[in-house]
């Protein structure tokens, strides 16, 4: 099962809207990611830990894994002491544009995604989404219509 490590102060800071909140209120930049990322996964088996930097304010809850807060140290010791710490580093997607995590994981036989391009994904996935509710939409429309004018 692949385990996602994300740098989850770089990922804000690469999702504009969530980057322009997080200078007015911290948290609400959290709570924005928590659920982007609770979307994203949904029904995806994966292993997931998300790294922030400080402390935690409001209690979040992350659906397919943890929250580590780095308290007193960087996020960035954190996720090195994470990677330190799997058996399989090779199962590891690491989720950062910080050149110096992303070396450190790829020494460690751990995958990258840079932040802005696993934001891609995420957008991508959306649209998707989207497209495949407006075609069950028209579908439901069309029977809709033949039911009513008997060409069923």
């Amino acid at each position: 099962m692949i385990h996602y490590i994300i740098d989850g102060n770089n990922l804000i800071g690469k999702i504009k809207s969530l980057f322009v909140l997080q200078n007015k209120e911290k948290q609400g930049s959290r709570e924005g990611l928590v659920n982007i990322l609770n979307r994203y996964f949904a029904g995806k088996k994966i292993k997931l830990t998300l790294h922030l930097d400080g402390h935690p304010n409001t209690a979040l809850h992350l659906s397919k894994g943890k929250i580590i807060y780095s308290e007193k140290q960087s996020a960035d010791s954190k996720i090195r002491e994470e990677i330190d710490r799997s058996k399989n580093p090779k199962l590891i997607m690491l989720v950062t544009s910080d050149n110096s995590l992303i070396n450190y994981a790829r020494v460690n036989s751990a995958s990258v995604i840079k932040s802005e391009q696993f934001y891609k994904e995420i957008e991508n996935s959306q649209k998707g989404n989207e497209e495949s509710e407006k075609v069950k939409q028209l579908e439901n429309e069309k029977n809709i219509f033949l039911e009513m004018f008997g060409k069923k």
